[in-house]
């Protein structure tokens, strides 16, 4: 019903254009216009989810003003040429053998196109009746077609949107803005080459619509890379994501194995990512500290049965079996194929300042910088828990001797850096109990209710 509504418009404009008897102006510069309407139309950008805009207005507004209402018609009814629907190609007959001939879509979009142009080349033209002077007419003209063709552009669209069940109050509140941008910047240019086609050469038109063409060919080249970068940012925060659900399903695995030190990775993820801020690190580097923070210890899912859980002292040997912790969990993390960096870090968690850590023996600015920030909230977090030999260090303690083991264990900036936090903080974030540490979700383990008893000693 609207498509034969929209076709009875077209017929009483092409009545009331006999009745008007204008003519269709100059061909060449209809066919012209025509031409520049299709393939702005084959070019057109897309506005939101569904919607399309294109410049095909430019040559309909210049016609109407211009070379009257039929051809305006024309060249408007000329800018859905290109989407006639061919059955020459194997998708157009698929889509016709499942869904019929999609003629009725460019039928509509068609019959409206000519209807608003027709409509604003007798508006045009009725305003300019008693206008003799070649340039103010011109203007005039020009001023009154753009004014009727875009709000009749924009609301035949609503309408058409409405019947095929989209929604219009978004769709106006984004293009009525549009439509008033857009006529206060080209109607002027538009009013400029009216005069200069008519006034100078016809061969003017040449100089504006090849422009306006290969600006709007670059705007959507543009919008196709603004909405390609858009995908791959969406695509990064799924694979950060994933990264954080792999680490955290590390870690449940880990904590499901030693009771006394579930909850301990959590707890150096949040100190470290704190301290990564404090020292004005990159949002990046942030996400990386706690990362690091939770897979840190990892590598002790390798270690033999019963060394975790002992809870006397251990031997030089079983010493020297834990610290292989941070090799294993190298090798373990390294076959992750966006974790080679932070199996880097996990590496050297336990390296010391003064050369005497594991497993590497690098001094000072060899580590690297997380490494060292993890170094100092993995000691800090070790400290104030409990552990089955030792009741947990009070948290003015353990920050004495984190100070007390700079520039031999520890590096001096990290220390001053997680002191600085720590001064300011409450008890329960110095003791690793505050809210912030009361759960990890994990995949698979659900909620893990940490219980703030870590693994470490600065000894270790």
């Amino acid at each position: 019903m609207y498509a034969y509504q929209a076709g009875l418009a077209v017929l009483a404009a092409l009545l009331g254009w006999l009745s008007y008897r204008h003519g269709l102006g100059n061909p060449y510069a209809v066919a012209g216009l025509s031409a520049t309407a299709a393939l702005a139309e084959r070019g057109r950008m897309r506005i939101g989810g569904i919607t399309e805009a294109s410049i095909s207005v430019l040559p309909t507004v210049f016609a109407a003003a211009v070379l009257g209402p039929l051809a305006a018609m024309v060249v408007a009814a000329a800018s859905f040429a290109g989407d006639f629907p061919l059955l020459t190609s194997p998708g157009n007959r698929a889509t016709v053998a499942k869904q019929g001939a999609p003629y009725l879509k460019w039928g509509i979009y068609t019959c409206i196109r000519a209807v608003y142009a027709a409509t604003a080349g007798f508006a045009a033209a009725a305003a300019v009746l008693a206008i003799h002077s070649e340039v103010p007419r011109l203007i005039i003209a020009t001023v009154t077609a753009a004014l009727v063709a875009e709000p009749l552009d924009v609301a035949f669209a609503a309408v058409t949107l409405k019947l095929r069940g989209g929604q219009v109050v978004p769709f106006l509140r984004t293009f009525t803005p549009i439509i008033f941008a857009a006529v206060s910047f080209y109607t002027p240019i538009v009013a400029l080459l009216a005069v200069a086609y008519s006034e100078v050469s016809p061969w003017t038109l040449a100089l504006f619509f090849v422009p306006a063409l290969a600006a709007q060919r670059l705007f959507a080249l543009y919008e196709e890379q603004r909405r390609l970068a858009d995908d791959l940012g969406e695509a990064n925060e799924r694979l950060e994501a994933a990264n954080l659900s792999f680490a955290t399903a590390l870690v449940a695995t880990l904590d499901a194995r030693d009771r006394y030190t579930a909850g301990h990775s959590a707890a150096v993820a949040i100190y470290a990512e704190d301290i990564a801020r404090r020292m004005g690190l990159g949002e990046e580097e942030q996400r990386l500290a706690y990362l690091c923070g939770l897979v840190h210890d990892i590598g002790k899912i390798g270690l033999p049965a019963g060394l975790l859980e002992k809870p006397g002292a251990l031997t030089l040997e079983e010493r020297r079996e834990m610290q292989r912790h941070s090799e294993i969990g190298e090798r373990i993390l390294a076959n992750v194929a966006t974790y080679a960096e932070i199996a880097a870090i996990v590496r050297h968690h336990h390296e010391r300042v003064d050369g005497g850590g594991y497993p590497d023996g690098l001094i000072a600015e060899e580590i690297p910088l997380l490494s060292r920030i993890i170094a100092v909230a993995d000691a800090y977090n070790a400290m104030t828990s409990d552990r089955p030999y030792r009741d947990a260090m009070a948290t003015q303690v353990a920050r004495l001797r984190l100070a007390q083991a700079v520039q031999t264990q520890f590096d001096t900036s990290v220390v001053a850096a997680f002191e600085a936090i720590l001064v300011s903080s409450d008890e329960s974030y110095r003791s690793a109990h505050g809210e912030q540490f009361a759960r990890v979700e994990t995949p698979l383990s659900g909620e893990l209710q940490a219980e703030s008893r870590p693994l470490e000693l600065v000894a270790n």
